[in-house]
């Protein structure tokens, strides 16, 4: 009596593709601009802005959040700064990413201060001459905020041209709100930064908000009501044809991008 055996062979199963190097780009939301009924408000300053590369371990599910206005953004355990917002009546600007404009009625103020490598300073708002004041400008990641003078709101601080891409961000909150003299009319209001940073006003009007998912800050304002900070961004990038899902997913130059302008999940 014979027995049949059936040989079962073992296959080698998939295997896990390698880990790799990605550059990305994490922007937070701007700042709001101040505003004040008997001065003029400073503007937002920028959100955080953080340029960095890392090793992403395939096939790994990374979460991915977008900052609104004046909250954080994140990605891989980084978290990029919130902006600061524009101070109001006689009150300095407040530390963020990039710092807030001070606001101004009848004394000068300070800007707040910028988070290292994130963004600058917001500038410092003027009232040294009675009736005749202006807010200063918000921080951009590019440069500090303009500090107000007699007649001019200060101008919100420059953005960040990210890996000389052509396109600007994280623009300075539009220059305070201009003075206002009950004398002469009104002055004149800072303009915001390049990069989307909302203007500033001074005549009882509209102060622009920051342009969204630019994470740029909202202008000054001589009345009620800042312009609002721009929503915040996350661009991840790497070398080659795509190997990774989430956002929305383009290329140029050797690159693969993954463009995040709301909160999702990157999977690499």
């Amino acid at each position: 009596m014979s027995f049949g055996y059936r040989v079962l062979g073992f296959g080698v199963g998939a295997s896990k593709r390698a880990d790799y190097t990605a550059e990305y780009l994490i922007i937070a939301g701007g700042g709001y601009g101040g505003y004040s009924l008997s001065g003029c408000g400073g503007g937002g300053g920028a959100g955080g802005t953080v340029d960095t590369s890392a090793t992403l371990v395939a096939e790994t599910a990374y979460a991915v959040v977008i900052g609104g206005a004046n909250s954080v953004s994140s990605f891989n355990s980084v978290t990029a700064v919130a902006g600061g917002n524009g101070g109001a009546s006689n009150a300095n600007g407040s530390v963020g990413g990039s710092g807030g404009g001070g606001g101004s009625a009848f004394s000068s103020t300070s800007g707040g201060a910028g988070t290292a490598d994130q963004g600058n300073a917001g500038g410092g708002g003027d009232g040294g001459y009675g009736y005749v004041h202006a807010g200063g400008g918000g921080g951009g990641k590019g440069g500090s905020g303009g500090t107000a003078s007699t007649w001019q709101g200060g101008a919100g601080g420059s953005g960040h041209n990210w890996k000389s891409l052509g396109t600007t961000r994280a623009g300075g909150g539009g220059g305070g709100g201009a003075d206002h003299n009950w004398v002469g009319g009104y002055g004149n209001p800072g303009s915001g930064g390049s990069g989307g940073g909302g203007g500033g006003d001074g005549t009882h009007g509209t102060a622009g908000s920051g342009t969204v998912n630019t994470g740029s800050g909202g202008g000054g304002r001589h009345g009620g009501g800042g312009g609002s900070g721009g929503s915040g961004i996350v661009i991840i990038r790497y070398a080659g044809a795509t190997q990774a899902t989430g956002g929305t997913i383009t290329d140029a130059g050797g690159y693969t991008y993954h463009t995040f302008t709301s909160s999702g999940t990157y999977t690499a």
